[in-house]
């Protein structure tokens, strides 16, 4: 089988995907007449407010999935001592694509292990000699305007009602959580 590379070997997969990330059926490919949603390119290089603001609109208009990509490229290009937000950011939003896809166990593992990824990066984010620790709480709060703490909450509900509850009750705006302050 030869697989799709990219110029540094890398594998990637060119097949089209649905809107939860999902590779479509290879006979699905060009000419079929099925067209894949639109990826979000694998080299992609964005600053930390593109990346808030992009993946904030992907999760609200219900594509978890394209949101990780796009999370997953802010902590690949950004800032070293940023990582541990943009992963965990990027974990909850694998657990929102667990859960519209139907895995609670998945969703619930990938939320919790988000939010504690995003905890401990506001642990240790503020810690620097002679930074107080309410101006570190205050600039930690909504980094690049993004609501942490409300995100945090909405990961925290949801991996706790799903763990309790199962996937069948969870209405589908409760896993579009805005990841921005004021939307």
């Amino acid at each position: 089988m030869t697989r799709d590379r990219d110029p540094a070997g890398r594998p990637r997969n060119a097949r089209p995907r649905d809107a939860l990330g999902r590779p479509l059926d290879p006979a699905d490919g060009p000419g079929s007449g099925v067209t894949g949603t639109d990826r979000i390119p694998d080299d992609l290089v964005i600053t930390g407010a593109e990346a808030a603001a992009l993946a904030d609109r992907l999760l609200r208009d219900g594509r978890p999935f394209h949101a990780h990509e796009v999370l997953e490229a802010a902590w690949k290009s950004g800032p070293a001592d940023e990582r541990d937000l943009w992963q965990g950011l990027a974990q909850i939003a694998v657990g929102l694509t667990h859960a519209r896809r139907g895995n609670a166990r998945g969703a619930v593992a990938l939320l919790s292990r988000g939010a504690q990824r995003v905890r401990g990066y506001q642990a240790g984010a503020g810690s620097q000699a002679g930074a107080s620790s309410q101006r570190a709480a205050g600039r930690l709060a909504s980094p690049f305007g993004m609501n942490i703490a409300f995100f945090l909450a909405a990961a925290d509900d949801l991996a706790a009602r799903i763990e309790r509850d199962g996937l069948d009750g969870i209405p589908p705006a409760d896993l579009s959580p805005a990841l921005l302050t004021g939307t």
